[in-house]
């Protein structure tokens, strides 16, 4: 097993990698219970996706583990969820059904793109310093989300943005676990990161800030409702308008996993010579688990960027991800008790990760306007959109402006060239 997992080559062992994907679990646990609520508003059944929404992450994970040996978690994508329901199924008026079909093609097309190892090539010419601004972006992007869920920064009208209420219980719970986990992380504590979440969930519950469980064990729901839907519909996809709707899954998904990979492979040291190992076999995983989640009942599958949270406890090998897979092969039964794990017990390792995250952009040659430019673009667009993507998309679209405005065009590879000029066409008809 340690051979297998190269447990020597990256310097890791069992009790590292185990925490790390509990770790890992954690923070992505609240998938389970917030993907059944977006997706059911589309009209499917509740009980149906929790159980698909585990199975899509059992899956994933063990693929990603097995064959391309990252420490990552995979299950349904947060943002393509809400794309789903809310501007496909509510704003579009498509059937949950054939857009579910939708993302059964799209996941096919990522099969025979990653196959093709064409989504490895694009990943590999990607220029060194827009990879370390996409992992430093998702570490400014993780971190907003956890200032978020803790109720530290809201929404105004004004300003866009604001402080929350810091005398809210629910913020002040955030705020603790947050200045534990940072005490214990400085003081040189391994597994500080999950210590935090469990010292937090201990606090909530006896301040009557979280719930305690009645049960423990619940009963698994059927996935009859949505199972295989997608074959009965497949000849339902041939508009205008839902080849858009798989264009879109096709864009969003791409660069969401292609980020999170290059993030979380930048952060455990796994990327060398600005190549990812068997960056083909994650990608190939990534998208067998789409098609197996539109196959189960769930919306498109991506590689988690709360990954980060293993890494950051000492995670480095695909047996974190195994690891994860059994953690959400427990929860199938255990699902009264995932209501503990709330946003505010996950928030401060958010912020903690982001800010590990974020100290890849001293990688980035700041001393060059054509490189800086781009990259500071990445970066910050991807909090202030609320997109991995779109800040990607984004700095791909100045870097080879900037570079031939320096008359060095001939250093940026042709398929950045492509993708600059399929990111503005994307731009202009989305």
């Amino acid at each position: 097993m340690k051979t297998f997992f190269q447990f020597d080559e990256r310097g890791t062992n069992y009790r590292r990698e185990t925490l790390a994907g509990v770790t890992t679990f954690l923070s992505m646990a609240y998938i389970l219970v917030v993907n059944p609520i977006i997706l059911s508003q589309a009209g499917m059944d509740k009980g149906a996706l929790f159980t698909a929404t585990a199975l899509s992450a059992i899956v994933g994970s063990l693929l990603i583990g097995l064959l391309a040996n990252f420490p990552i978690g995979i299950a349904p994508s947060m943002g393509l969820n809400s794309f789903f329901t809310f501007s496909v199924c509510i704003g579009m008026g498509v059937d949950w059904e054939i857009a579910l079909t939708g993302v059964f093609i799209a996941g096919i097309i990522f099969m025979i793109l990653s196959v093709m190892k064409i989504r490895e090539k694009i990943i590999n010419v990607i220029p060194q310093d827009l990879k370390f601004a996409i992992a430093g972006g998702i570490g400014f992007f993780v971190a907003f989300i956890g200032f978020k869920n803790a109720g530290l920064v809201v929404a105004n009208p004004e300003t866009f943005v604001s402080i929350g209420n810091l005398s809210s219980p629910p913020t002040l719970l955030a705020v603790f676990g947050f200045i534990i986990t940072l005490m214990m992380l400085v003081k040189g504590i391994k597994g500080g990161i999950f210590y935090g979440m469990v010292a937090t969930t201990i606090i909530g519950m006896v301040t009557g800030q979280i719930s305690v469980p009645h049960s423990i064990i619940g009963g698994v729901p059927s996935l009859e409702p949505t199972f295989g839907v997608v074959f009965n519909h497949l000849g339902d996809i041939f508009t205008l308008e839902i080849m858009a709707v798989i264009f879109t899954f096709l864009f969003v998904a791409f660069f969401d996993t292609a980020g999170a990979l290059i993030a979380v492979a930048s952060q455990a040291g796994i990327m060398k010579d600005n190549q990812i190992p068997n960056a083909g076999r994650a990608l190939l995983a990534d998208s067998a688990s789409g098609v197996a989640g539109a196959i189960f009942g769930t919306s498109t599958t991506a590689s988690f960027v709360e990954s980060s949270a293993g890494v950051a406890v000492g995670g480095r090998t695909g047996f974190t991800s195994i690891v994860i897979a059994i953690c959400f092969s427990v929860a199938l039964f255990f699902s009264p008790i995932l209501s503990v794990i709330t946003p505010e017990v996950t928030a401060p390792a958010l912020i903690i990760v982001g800010a590990l995250m974020a100290t890849e952009v001293r990688h980035i040659n700041w001393n060059r306007l054509e490189v800086v430019i781009p990259s500071f673009v990445t970066i910050i667009m991807m909090p202030l959109t609320f997109s991995v993507a779109t800040g990607i998309a984004l700095g791909f679209i100045l870097y080879p402006f900037a570079m031939i405005s320096l008359k060095k065009w001939k250093e940026v590879h042709p398929i950045m060239y492509i993708l600059c000029g399929l990111f503005i066409i994307y731009f202009a008809f989305s």
